[in-house]
């Protein structure tokens, strides 16, 4: 912690203070939530940072979308639009935030919509001819004017919410107390033969946070904290071919990255000659970056992470500019999560 945090200590506390009321005025119903008929799954975390929320939406749509009508809300951090937008086929990601226009491309069965007010996009969405039956909300777990049916808090592995606090002195959204409100808490970005003592602490860790008020998912250790590692594909693409990976690590070429935590990205594909280019998480490519990019470029190929891709694509020749596809899986009790995940939404939706 750097001197200047140490001195916003004050500030931490206030904001701590402000926060928490807040929750205090959610959780006596003195500020109102607004909870749906339909199976809602809000994903999020304490920390500011990438805690690999994208990945983590994708491996729900990939589970539930074979089942049942998937929407994703996000709110479309730094998009250009206003309110709620229901992605089409002239959505791109100054309209959508590159988060879920990336979500548009992969998966076109499902609907993908943004609004900041996240009460209004759910009464968007069920106003469609055709309802999603689940909604996944992105980045929402702060966001207590929705009441979710379900919470997954993700948290770091090299930087747990348990070991952190308030901004601006850490790096806590909201006290760690917030935790309460989470049904499952998984673990992100762990090596990925973490160990089964290693879990074990870090599960210890956590499960005090979890509500006490549901002793049946404390006891339960296994079904209250789950660990996933990033699986890095085999190949890189563009929208026309690929590359393997293997060959991509030998050759000269650019690593472009506008990403929270772009480290592992970077590690992975690295070579001695690589040129790095690292950028703000979200960031906007003005003309002026472009023109450098190309020209450090040159003749080299690009290669970047997904979600910088659906921003630089239409920016940069398609045959030189490449992303690396990455997935959430986790260590192990898979089985146990997608069930969990799976008894949620087909109890809701039968009970609706």
């Amino acid at each position: 912690m750097n001197l200047l945090r140490k001195l916003l200590f004050p500030f931490a506390i206030l904001y701590g203070f402000i926060t928490s009321l807040r929750n205090f005025l959610f959780d006596k119903g003195i500020l109102k939530s607004h909870s749906f008929d339909i199976p809602v799954i809000a994903v999020g975390n304490l920390n500011v940072g990438g805690t690999g929320k994208t990945p983590q939406i994708e491996y729900l749509i990939r589970l539930l979308s074979p089942k049942y009508k998937v929407a994703t809300l996000s709110r479309g951090y730094k998009r250009k639009s206003k309110g709620f937008v229901l992605a089409d086929a002239n959505s791109n990601a100054e309209i959508l935030g590159d988060e879920p226009f990336q979500y548009y491309k992969k998966f076109p069965n499902i609907q993908i919509a943004v609004d900041a007010d996240r009460k209004n996009g759910i009464e968007q969405l069920l106003k469609q001819s055709s309802k999603p039956e689940v909604i996944l909300l992105d980045d929402a777990f702060q966001h207590r004017k929705v009441r979710a049916g379900f919470y997954i808090l993700l948290t770091a592995y090299d930087d747990l919410f348990c070991d952190d606090f308030m901004l601006p002195t850490g790096n806590l959204r909201e006290s760690r107390s917030g935790a309460k409100r989470a049904n499952v808490i998984i673990v992100t970005k762990c090596p990925s033969n973490i160990t089964e003592v290693e879990q074990e602490k870090i599960r210890e860790k956590l499960m005090r946070f979890l509500s006490r008020h549901d002793m049946t998912r404390r006891n339960d250790k296994v079904n209250g904290v789950f660990f996933s590692y990033t699986d890095y594909d085999d190949k890189v693409y563009n929208d026309t071919e690929s590359l393997a990976v293997s060959e991509v690590k030998t050759a000269q070429k650019i690593l472009l990255a506008g990403i929270a935590n772009p480290k592992p990205f970077f590690d992975f594909l690295r070579a001695d000659t690589d040129e790095i280019m690292e950028f703000h998480d979200h960031h906007h490519f003005n003309e002026s970056e472009i023109l450098t990019i190309k020209n450090k470029a040159n003749d080299k190929i690009i290669i970047t992470t997904e979600k910088d891709f659906v921003r630089l694509e239409a920016k940069i020749l398609k045959k030189q500019l490449f992303y690396l596809p990455i997935r959430s899986k986790l260590v192990s009790n898979q089985e146990a999560f997608d069930q969990t995940i799976l008894n949620y939404v087909g109890t809701s939706t039968g009970n609706r």
